[in-house]
């Protein structure tokens, strides 16, 4: 903080006496002050730097302050306040977060944060119109909301309570962090305890004292209700369940089986022995593979289905695919994109059926290279439904399924060599390959957790995903080729200060990361390769996984960075992604050689900021409902004891996830120590004033279960005792060791670390003095730190 100044050199000061008895800091004084500072600065800050004393002084320079933001002249972030100046006035969809933040989201998927003081009366979805403002000194902007273009009809997931004789719901929304008055009549009959949907009444939302006013809509059930953790997840994000009439309708019109009339000038491939290769729950067969293996390398068929026979721009069922988005996916049950007559019948590739098919022919050479591709429409006829268990298991050699697949063998083959050639064009490229762990919630007969397992990557996962990468790459490569508008997959490079932050945190480890301010993949694939045989490998790959952006849907190619690759579309999941049936109407317009595209460059703007939307929906819902399920198996569990990891470090405490089960809780700040704990953001760890203990991102820990919120979803842990002891009993000895050389020469014993008896009476006599001085001056530099 700069020295202080003094009031009275305000040069608006005339100005401020002429109309204030006792005139605070000028509006221009106080810009002027914040200019000087080039970073955000706190309220007590300015006045402690103006020398402000007088409580009624201190209120008016608040209320001057938020006069300020008001105005649009300041900006508050967490850090302080910042000088903003303005730009440009947008309009965008308000999307909050759980935080309590939130953006506003342009047709052209920019993100503008919103100033948090500025949301009250807002809800998420609504449209609204952004006044932009560039923080003054920087690069990053923010938005102050003016004008509410038009207003969504907000629903809110709550409990159902009576507050002395008003029915009232509390949200268990944190978007909505409200108690709704539900007026008499307007309950459907909910009692205390019920879990409801509550449609939000009143529109009186920017008065001083709004309060929500609500009418309940649809019982949920309880707390104890089988699947309630799904149906909460559902309405909470506004997921589409139910079909349209249209839609049944339309439904009702398709044929039971593909008629010979549909398979006109297509290519029967019915011959080639196809396969379908999926996890053993699936139902919705999107793909099948097939591979010959050449002198030369191989030819490899990917055959996709063709959605887009069935389902023709502008009808009911493309209006209702392209709103949903994609299919969501929960433990145990789906929301499909596509209705069930299409997603699990005539579109899905099952066994020893003739379907439809979009097919990608490549060639392949033997360096892993695809020299050639060609994209045709056919008919094809899977010869089996095999899964990545049974397919790795042959791989391994299991004779029962080499006989029972004798005639898929080849083909399976073929496909282990083409995957093994790509794989090496994927590590020549500088793919990023992150470990991660995924898991898997297996239930009971009654609906309850049964236990949860790690979901293992085998090697026929990596076959087919290889398939499918060369597939999409393909599908861009002829998109561009033709110079035809595309809805791209695209991942942009680290935003500059996550890979400040992520250079600050390998230079402490002793590593550094090429390419300076704009590295490429194969920097950061080369320093994963670095450590990957590191104990603190899990923990490196942590951090540089969070520190790169979202991958996204835009009509501008801007390659994709995890993968390495300079263009990538998707086109391999019709059936559950809406942006694959987008890229298969254009590689068919290019096919058919239309002279009329489907979309033009501003309708896949707007398409890929809405499908970015859907599929960001559909994974904060399925993680919504996965952690409430969590918490419902760690009801039982309090007080039990369990080995966890750290895998997130804040100001207020350690995240950590159980080894054995994959369940995240808390240790607060204040369950670490009786000490004050530090929060260092480059090193990710809390580390204590005193003992200098640390807890880092990446260590292992022992914790103990002592709460769990079912509202709130939370789960509360602390230090386990034995971690405590353990903890403790580490610190005394390094303390010990520390002290040796310093204890002979006081006249500690080296063996039992007691101090030898005084020589003479002097020295018997100082004996007790000394343990009070020493015991004075440790608690002394305690109070100190």
């Amino acid at each position: 903080m700069k020295k202080h100044t003094d009031p009275s050199k305000d040069p608006f000061l005339d100005r401020e006496s002429e109309k204030y008895e006792t005139p605070v800091p000028s509006r221009e004084f106080i810009l002027m002050a914040l200019k000087s500072f080039k970073h955000p600065v706190k309220a007590k800050q300015l006045i402690h730097h103006y020398q402000l004393s007088d409580p009624d002084l201190i209120e008016a320079f608040n209320r001057r302050l938020k006069a300020m933001i008001r105005d649009g002249q300041v900006v508050k972030l967490r850090a302080g306040f910042v000088i903003v100046e303005a730009q440009s006035v947008v309009q965008g969809k308000l999307v909050l977060f759980k935080e309590g933040d939130g953006v506003c989201v342009t047709e052209d998927n920019q993100s503008i944060p919103i100033q948090e003081h500025g949301l009250r009366g807002f809800y998420d979805g609504d449209k609204i119109s952004v006044q932009v403002r560039k923080l003054a000194d920087s690069k990053e902007v923010v938005g102050r909301i003016n004008q509410l273009l038009e207003a969504t009809v907000p629903t809110v997931v709550g409990r159902f309570y009576k507050h002395h004789k008003l029915f009232k719901v509390q949200s268990l929304d944190r978007k909505v962090s409200a108690h709704i008055t539900i007026p008499k009549g307007h309950n459907a009959k909910a009692k205390p305890g019920d879990i409801v949907l509550v449609r939000i009444l009143r529109e009186e939302r920017f008065h001083t004292h709004y309060e929500p006013v609500g009418e309940v809509i649809e019982i949920l059930g309880d707390f104890a209700t089988t699947g309630i953790e799904i149906q909460m997840a559902i309405k909470k994000f506004n997921l589409p369940t139910v079909f349209p009439q249209p839609v049944l309708k339309a439904c009702e019109k398709l044929p039971a089986q593909v008629t010979p009339q549909s398979k006109r000038n297509r290519e029967d491939l019915t011959k080639l022995c196809f396969v379908t290769i999926d996890g053993e729950d699936a139902k919705d067969f999107d793909d099948a593979v097939y591979c010959e293996s050449h002198a030369n390398g191989w030819r490899l068929w990917v055959a996709i289905a063709d959605v887009s026979h069935y389902v023709k721009p502008n009808t009911p069922l493309d209006k209702e695919a392209k709103l949903r988005g994609n299919s969501t996916y929960f433990p145990e049950a789906v929301i499909p994109m596509l209705p069930e007559a299409l997603s699990n019948d005539l579109c899905s590739l099952r066994p020893l059926e003739d379907r439809l098919t979009v097919v990608c022919q490549m060639s392949v050479n033997l360096e892993g290279k695809v020299t050639r591709s060609v994209f045709k429409r056919a008919v094809i006829n899977s010869k089996a439904r095999l899964t990545y268990t049974k397919v790795a298991a042959i791989y391994a050699g299991d004779s029962t399924l080499i006989k029972e697949y004798e005639r898929q063998l080849p083909s399976l083959k073929a496909l282990l060599e083409v995957y093994e050639a790509l794989n090496k064009q994927r590590k020549l490229r500088g793919a990023l390959d992150l470990d991660t762990i995924e898991s898997k919630i297996v239930f009971d007969d009654k609906g309850k957790i049964e236990k949860i397992v790690p979901v293992v990557r085998n090697v026929a996962h990596k076959v087919i995903e290889e398939c499918m990468l060369a597939t999409n790459v393909c599908a861009a490569k002829l998109i561009l080729r033709h110079k035809k508008p595309g809805l791209y997959r695209v991942h942009d490079t680290p935003p500059s200060e996550k890979l400040k932050q992520l250079r600050a945190f390998i230079h402490e480890l002793g590593l550094s990361l090429n390419g300076k301010d704009k590295p490429k993949p194969a920097d950061i694939a080369q320093l994963l390769s670095e450590v990957k045989e590191r104990a603190d490998r899990h923990l490196i790959e942590t951090v540089i996984l969070r520190s790169l952006s979202q991958a996204q849907y835009r009509p501008e190619n801007v390659g994709h960075f995890g993968l390495a690759y300079p263009h990538y579309v998707h086109f391999t999941s019709p059936i559950r992604r809406f942006p694959d049936l987008v890229i298969h109407r254009i590689v068919l317009d290019i096919l058919e050689a239309n002279t009329k595209t489907t979309y033009d460059f501003e309708t896949l703007a707007k398409m890929g900021t809405h499908l970015s939307q859907t599929e960001r929906r559909s994974d904060e819902a399925t993680r919504d409902a996965v952690f409430a399920l969590k918490c419902h198996y760690m009801q039982d569990k309090i007080g039990e004891v369990y080995d966890g990891v750290i895998t997130g470090v804040t100001h207020f405490g350690i995240f950590v996830e159980l080894k054995e089960i994959f369940i995240e809780g808390l240790v607060h700040v204040s369950q670490l120590g009786r000490e004050y704990f530090q929060y260092d953001p480059i090193k990710h760890r809390m580390l204590g004033d005193v003992t200098r203990q640390s807890y880092q991102l990446g260590q292992s820990v022992r914790v103990k279960v002592v709460r769990v919120d079912l509202e709130d979803k939370k789960i509360d842990f602390e230090l386990s005792n034995e971690h405590v002891s353990s903890r403790k009993e580490k610190a005394k000895n390094k303390k010990r060791n520390h002290n040796s050389t310093k204890q002979k020469s006081e006249g500690f014993s080296e063996k039992k670390g007691k101090k030898a008896a005084p020589k003479d009476k002097k020295a018997k006599k100082l004996k007790g003095k000394g343990k009070k001085v020493k015991k004075k001056a440790k608690r002394d530099k305690i109070f100190n730190d």
